[in-house]
Formats: C-alpha cells, sequence, structure tokens
C-alpha cells in the first residue's frame, strides 16, 4: 500500500510572511478567544452600510417597535389592573431563562417580556437587508444575541426574582457562597487546573473502564484491543476512531453508558483509536499525518492481529470525516480492508455546517492561523470558548447565575467531567481542515487530495451508516444525510434525539430517547431531508440495537475469539489519553 505522506523536507509548512503581523494577531487572539475583529469589522460595515441605505426596512423596524412599545404597555397595564393576560411573546424552545414561576409575578414578568420583544427586533434589524452577504447577517444576528444576553433580567440580582428570593430566604448567604466560588474559578482558571470534582472521573478507574489493552503505538495514536465478553464473536472486527479535538472515552464513559460495553456484549470485537494530545512541537503535523499514521495504521494493526479479514469502521465527528476520507483514499488502494463505514454525527458536505460557520471565513481564518503559529496548536481553552459561545445561556449565563449568584454548584457527572477533559490542535492539521474542509469543501465537491491525488466519496463501495442527531449545533443532521446525495452505495440514515454528544452517548434504558432509520439504495432516486423524515416514523427507545443490528447484518458470522495479545504496551486506557 502506498504511503500518504510527502517525502520528508527541512522547509517548515507555511512559512511565515510577516512574522510581526503573526505576532501582533496571536497577542489579540489571546485576548478575544482566537476571535477576529476584523471579521467582526467587515460583518458590521457590511450590515451598518445596507441598513443604512435601506429606507424602507428602517421604516419597518420602527413600526416594529412603536408596535411593541404599544403592545408591552398595553400588557403591563392589564397587569397592574389585575387581570391575566397571554404573554405579548413566548420564548424560543431553548430558551429556558424564565420557566421559573417567579417570572409571573409583577414586575419581573414585565421585565422579562420587555427583553424577550427587544430580543425579537433586534434579529429583525440584524436579518432580511438587501444586499448583506448570508455569513455577515448571521454574524451580526450572533453578535447581537450575544450583547443581548449580557443585559438579560436573568444575569441581574436585582432584576431575577429566583435570586432575590434566596437572597432572602437565605439572608445573603448565597451570594457569600457565589463570592467563593467565584475565587476559587478565578484560582484555577488561572493556575490552568480543573475542577475538583473531575477527579472523581479518572480514565480508567470510574471512567474509561472497559477491559482491554494497548496493542499498537505510534507518536500520534495508541490503538486499543478490549477484551471480548462473549463465547462467540463477528468475525469482523470494529475500529472506532474518534475525534481528536475530545478524548475518546466519549465512547466509554461509565460502565453503564459506555458504547464500547454494549458492542462487546453484542458479540463484536472492537478497537479504539486514542489520540496523542498534541503540544508545540507537533505544529507541522497536517491532515496527511493524521490519515496515515491515524486511521491507515490503525487499519493496518487491525490486519495484523485479526487477518484475512475485512474491518468494520465508525468514525465520530471529525474522526468520521477523517475515515470517510481515507475510505475514498482506500476503494483505489486496498478496496479488502473495509467491510463497512459508520459515521456518527460527522460531516463529509460543510456547506450547511451548523452555527460553527459562524467563525469560518477567510479572515477569521487568517487570523486563527497567526494565532496557531505563535503557539504551535490551537490552545484547548480557546477551542471551548468558542463552543461555549454557541450555547452561551445554558454553559456561560445559565452557570455564572447557578454558580456565583445562587451559590450552587451543580453536580459533576461523567459527561461533564469528560468534557472538560479537553486537547489541542496542531497548527497545520487545523489550518488544512479549515481551510479544505469547512470554507473550501474541497472534500465533498470532489478536490481533496490525499498523498498528492483527487479522492472521490463516490468510490465508496462498501455499505455505509450515516448516524445524525436530532438537535446538534456542531453537525446539523442534514448536513450529515448529505453523504446519501453523493455516495454510490447503500446508506442507512439514523436519525437519534439529543444533541452531538448526549444524542450519540445514548444506552438502552436512558429515558426519552426515541431515533428513527432507514435504507436509501443508489438505484432508487434521492429523497431529501424533510422528505425523509415525514415518511419514517419514530422508533422508541436507544439506537444502539439498531446500529448493533446493522453491524451483524454486513457481517459473515460468528467465530470463537481471536487469541488475546497480552502485552507489552500496557492495559487500557493507555498513557495517550492521561495527557494534559
Amino acid at each position: 500500500m502506498p504511503s500518504l505522506l510527502p517525502p520528508p523536507h527541512d522547509e517548515p509548512w507555511n512559512p511565515a510572511p510577516t512574522s510581526l503581523d503573526r505576532m501582533l494577531h496571536g497577542l489579540v487572539g489571546r485576548m478575544t478567544s482566537a476571535i477576529s475583529p476584523a471579521a467582526l469589522g467587515l460583518a458590521a460595515a457590511d450590515w451598518v452600510l445596507h441598513l443604512s441605505t435601506s429606507p424602507g426596512k428602517q421604516w419597518q423596524l420602527l413600526g416594529k417597535a412603536w408596535q411593541q412599545q404599544a403592545r408591552l404597555a398595553r400588557h403591563a397595564m392589564a397587569l397592574a389592573a389585575g387581570q391575566a393576560p397571554q404573554r405579548c411573546i413566548e420564548p424560543l424552545p431553548q430558551d429556558h431563562r424564565f420557566d421559573d414561576p417567579a417570572w409571573q409575578r409583577w414586575p419581573f414578568n414585565v421585565l422579562s417580556q420587555g427583553f424577550l420583544l427587544q430580543q425579537q427586533w433586534w434579529h429583525h434589524a440584524t436579518t432580511g437587508i438587501g444586499g448583506m452577504s448570508a455569513h455577515h447577517e448571521q454574524v451580526m444576528a450572533f453578535v447581537a444575541r450575544q450583547c443581548l444576553d449580557v443585559v438579560s433580567p436573568s444575569n441581574n440580582p436585582l432584576a431575577n426574582p429566583v435570586v432575590l428570593d434566596a437572597t432572602l430566604h437565605e439572608s445573603g448567604a448565597n451570594l457569600l457562597r457565589g463570592q467563593q466560588l467565584l475565587w476559587q474559578d478565578w484560582q484555577r482558571a488561572l493556575a490552568g487546573q480543573p475542577l475538583p470534582e473531575t477527579a472523581h472521573f479518572r480514565p480508567g478507574q470510574e471512567v474509561a473502564t472497559t477491559p482491554g489493552e494497548v496493542v499498537f503505538r505510534n507518536h500520534l495514536i495508541e490503538l486499543i484491543r478490549y477484551t471480548p465478553l462473549t463465547g462467540s464473536v463477528f468475525a469482523e472486527p470494529l475500529l472506532i476512531v474518534p475525534a481528536w479535538i475530545m478524548k475518546y472515552y466519549i465512547l466509554d464513559l461509565s460502565p453503564h453508558n459506555s458504547l464500547v460495553r454494549f458492542l462487546l456484549e453484542r458479540g463484536h470485537v472492537v478497537f479504539m483509536v486514542s489520540w496523542h494530545n498534541p503540544v508545540a512541537a507537533d505544529r507541522d503535523l497536517g491532515m496527511d499525518d493524521y490519515l496515515q499514521h491515524g486511521v491507515i495504521d490503525a487499519l493496518q494493526a487491525v490486519r495484523a492481529i485479526m487477518p484475512d479479514v475485512s474491518i468494520h469502521a465508525a468514525g465520530y465527528c471529525l474522526g468520521g470525516t477523517l475515515l470517510a476520507t481515507a475510505a475514498a483514499w482506500l476503494a483505489r488502494h486496498d478496496a479488502t480492508l473495509l467491510k463497512s463505514v459508520t459515521l456518527l454525527a460527522a460531516q463529509t458536505d460543510f456547506t450547511e455546517a451548523g452555527e460553527l460557520q459562524l467563525f469560518i471565513d477567510d479572515s477569521q481564518l487568517d487570523f486563527l492561523d497567526d494565532l496557531m503559529w505563535v503557539q504551535g496548536t490551537l490552545d484547548n481553552r480557546q477551542m471551548a470558548g468558542a463552543f461555549r459561545l454557541l450555547r452561551s445561556n445554558d454553559l456561560v449565563w445559565s452557570a455564572l447565575v447557578d454558580n456565583y449568584l445562587m451559590g450552587q454548584r451543580a453536580p459533576m457527572n461523567d459527561m461533564m467531567a469528560w468534557n472538560a477533559d479537553t486537547t489541542r490542535m496542531p497548527y497545520r492539521m487545523h489550518s488544512e481542515y479549515l481551510r479544505s474542509f469547512f470554507l473550501g469543501n474541497d472534500l465533498f465537491e470532489g478536490r481533496y487530495r490525499v498523498g498528492g491525488a483527487v479522492v472521490s466519496l463516490t468510490d465508496i463501495r462498501v455499505p455505509m451508516c450515516a448516524v445524525g442527531t436530532e438537535t446538534d449545533h456542531v453537525a446539523p443532521w442534514r448536513s450529515v444525510y448529505k453523504i446519501a446525495l453523493l455516495a454510490d452505495t447503500d446508506v442507512c440514515f439514523l436519525l437519534a434525539s439529543g444533541g452531538h454528544n448526549a444524542g450519540i452517548v445514548s444506552e438502552p434504558g436512558h429515558p426519552g430517547r426515541h431515533y428513527r432509520i432507514a435504507q436509501h439504495h443508489p438505484d432508487k432516486p434521492y429523497v431529501s431531508p424533510d422528505e425523509w423524515l415525514a415518511a419514517n416514523p419514530q422508533q422508541q427507545g436507544s439506537w444502539w440495537p439498531a446500529w448493533s443490528d446493522w453491524l451483524a447484518q454486513q457481517s459473515s458470522g460468528r467465530r470463537a475469539p481471536p487469541v488475546c495479545h497480552t502485552g507489552a504496551l500496557g492495559k487500557a486506557p493507555g498513557r495517550y489519553v492521561l495527557e494534559r
């Protein structure tokens, strides 16, 4: 099998044209959580220029403001008269700031209604303006929402009835506890230390406890082979490629919600890739390195342990995109290596890539390149900051109110501890990924090169399964579904309830879970996502058994478990997962 990597060379990748500029941008980026001021300025200029030359839109906004104020005034007068009128406006389904019954008391009901009306007005003020680019419109609507969230009455201790009630009831003890938590968190942030509660979820002890051993290691991955739990196993093993933006044990959390353990109990032989956490010295590792030393090396190691069988491969999030790329390359070089491909919340088309597109344009990526050039990696705190902004109500403001105003720390669970166990991204790889996949959409449109040659997803002939989740804001399910538009093979699409992580960690018995599943054949007409949704009813329960059954259908029977290699590289979870 040919190597994907070009011959070694002495020149650094993408040398800096002007180091002074890059150093300045890197310094600014550390203060702005890697967000480019120039990108925000361009969006603001586009909005101001087009709105200032749109008198019809201005008149429409003025009329809407007048209508909203009149509606709010009538609502307030009716409340003052002791009536119980209908609300002026309902919060968005995902907005739970004003759910507590205390918000229905006067004057807090008027405050909350006024805020929601203002939020609606600013949404109209930043969208629907003729001539403004769609990307800048999304950015400005996002910025307006972030600014309004800062001044939400729910964040003000004098305007939040829940905080006021707690303060009166506890004689201010909640505020004292909150200040103590704030001081502790500030000290930990300066020292770069995690929350002490995460010590109760240590990989290999409380989480990532499924028995196994490290059977292969290179400078980028450890390959874990889990100990079979059944007397017979399916003939073909399963290799799981998680994203390197996260630690692998999201798929092997506690014993009750471990996807790995579930698959082992169903008779699958499971291998897992555990990624090295990059440091500044890894700055020049690129996408071809991750393909060669991540996916291809892992597949060859599995083949060496279980020769003469093909391999089921599953990739999660970014790992799924990498796996799809590798599968397209393997289709031309070793078509027998893969038995099937599963993409878990993983995109191959990036034209509808969710809210992360807010941070992806030429200006932003140039700024991000400079920041990573200075650091060598994208720091985990900078990356986590962008994700928190996407769900600031839940991940920022609600947490601040609970911790520092109510004095209540939410109990830590395994998912929260895993989420705090962040990783870094090497400079070259992250730049190549964002430019070629997110910005250029080169893989889906047939321009992406591996080892110097273009690869095409249409070359994949093995059966595929794509899993999307209904409320995923990182890989929206309609984007994940698009593999059915391009793949020239059977594609089973499975839509699960939940979001990007909680929808995948959906063990049997988890309350409120449901899914939909249907098969798409390449000789049948294409069905749009919305048509697919209407045609396939919900099924209650976890999607894990349905996927396990699909894997079983692609397998060639059962056999005795392969001989377990004991050995020299250590027990699971290995050492890479412990890197900080």
